[in-house]
């Protein structure tokens, strides 16, 4: 298969200085040269890499030789994809290796400690991929939007989220921070959908007709936040996300990207291996 990339997602899909989130088309496919037809053979391809990636990882921690790992944060307005970012792109790897949680809204015992308590909990540990289905950015979003707290706390709340990514990258954590960016239009089609098919009303939440009226907020939102956080050691990528084809072959280059950043190879062996063969074959 030829290279379906133009120009990789870790440069199109990148969110730089001035940022404007509403200069994204939701429906478009930034550096993709490919249809959805092409997308879902090269996202078939593209499994065994990020497989073997991820297996590196998880070998080198456990062999004493690697501390690291490797942290997917997905934020998104509800109906986005994340779910399906989930099965489909991180679902190719060994579940041994993942560390996967999905953030509600905070409890009682949560809310008694700052924002950040219940986010380092739920840190991956050494040699795993972790996955935050929402994250330490509710906390700048909704808490935002819904006024959850003062707009000196908020305000606060960016600095510390910055102090606290570049703490992680500093202790061997590789950070890829997503946006899936879907359209008013497209969520209303597929919140729809879901009203259509008995299969699929367990997935629909009364409460996301109530985010839509502040639609706008959240778009103002999602872009301060992006702007005040997204730094040299922890960029945001902002996916357009109408086409789930797109929006999944996206996320797992920009997966595998972050993996083969780090250098990874197996771990060599800490025995005599022609011995233990010797051995093997007289046993």
């Amino acid at each position: 298969m030829a290279k379906p990339w133009t120009t990789p997602p870790p440069q199109s899909l990148r969110a730089g200085e001035g940022f404007v989130l509403a200069d994204v088309d939701t429906s478009s496919t930034p550096g993709f040269a490919g249809d959805k037809a092409y997308a879902q053979q090269a996202l078939e391809a593209g499994r065994e890499t990020l497989g073997e990636l991820q297996e590196k990882l998880f070998a080198q921690s456990r062999s004493g030789g690697s501390t690291g790992n490797v942290l997917l944060v997905l934020q998104a307005m509800d109906t986005a994809g994340k779910g399906g970012i989930v099965r489909h792109v991180v679902g190719a790897v060994d579940p041994q290796g993942v560390a996967h949680h999905a953030f509600k809204a905070p409890t009682p015992d949560e809310l008694a400690h700052d924002f950040l308590w219940r986010v380092r909990r739920e840190l991956p540990g050494p040699g795993m991929i972790g996955v935050f289905d929402r994250s330490h950015y509710e906390d700048v979003l909704i808490g935002k939007v819904r006024r959850l707290a003062p707009p000196e706390d908020i305000e606060q709340r960016y600095a510390d989220i910055v102090a606290f990514e570049d703490e992680l990258v500093a202790n061997g954590t590789t950070l890829v921070k997503v946006m899936l960016h879907i359209s008013s239009d497209e969520q209303k089609e597929r919140l729809a959908d879901r009203l259509d098919r008995p299969d699929k009303h367990w997935k629909y939440n009364p409460g996301d007709l109530e985010e839509r009226l502040v639609w706008n907020d959240y778009q103002d939102a999602y872009e301060t936040a992006i702007r005040r956080t997204s730094t040299e050691t922890a960029p945001w990528f902002v996916v357009p996300a109408d086409r789930k084809w797109y929006a999944r072959i996206a996320v797992q280059k920009l997966l595998t990207d972050a993996l083969a950043s780090r250098g990874l190879d197996w771990p060599v062996a800490q025995f005599d291996v022609e011995l233990e063969r010797t051995k093997l074959a007289t046993s």
